[in-house]
């Protein structure tokens, strides 16, 4: 079978370990989430335009779904070259990144530390799409909305940092 037909073909394994990884990150993260919404963060002064607790998971399901197809399409092209390997260690730290802003924020309530976090998330996802593009455009356009959410999120952090200081 020659490489384009194999890039072609889809692989149920790959692709189901590629959802595990993301929906796990989501996960564990949530571990750190749940229980300060109702404690915590409850006691922080909010935007208006703070949307409502429920609407997080739903909306980070999705999200990490996106991304997991995303780094599945990519994954489909790996190689030993160094454009694939900068383009995995972009994703692997952009994963590591929004994992710590739930802990960050949620686990140790550091408003201005989960602010820096978010900033370098949005930079990373913004070279994940750049990097992802090298290789598959579907991959880095399923990010498009993972970034815009994080810009949101990165509004609505600011806000809550400066409600609150």
């Amino acid at each position: 079978m020659s490489s384009t037909a194999s890039i072609r073909k889809f692989q149920f394994f790959p692709f189901v370990i590629s959802l595990l990884i993301t929906l796990s990150i989501g996960f564990v993260a949530s571990l750190f989430t749940r229980p300060e919404i109702a404690g915590w963060y409850s006691t922080l002064k909010k935007p208006p335009f703070n949307p409502p607790a429920w609407l997080f998971a739903p909306v980070w399901t999705a999200l990490y779904i996106l991304i997991a197809i995303a780094a599945y399409l990519v994954w489909k092209h790996r190689s030993r070259k160094p454009v694939y390997k900068v383009t995995r260690a972009i994703y692997f730290i952009q994963l590591f990144l929004n994992f710590s802003w739930s802990i960050v924020f949620f686990g140790m309530h550091q408003v201005a530390g989960a602010l820096v976090v978010i900033i370098l998330l949005w930079i990373s996802i913004g070279l994940s799409i750049m990097w992802f593009n090298k290789f598959n455009k579907t991959a880095g356009w399923l990010l498009v909305p993972y970034l815009l959410w994080v810009s949101f999120a990165g509004v609505l952090n600011a806000s809550i940092y400066f409600l609150n200081n």
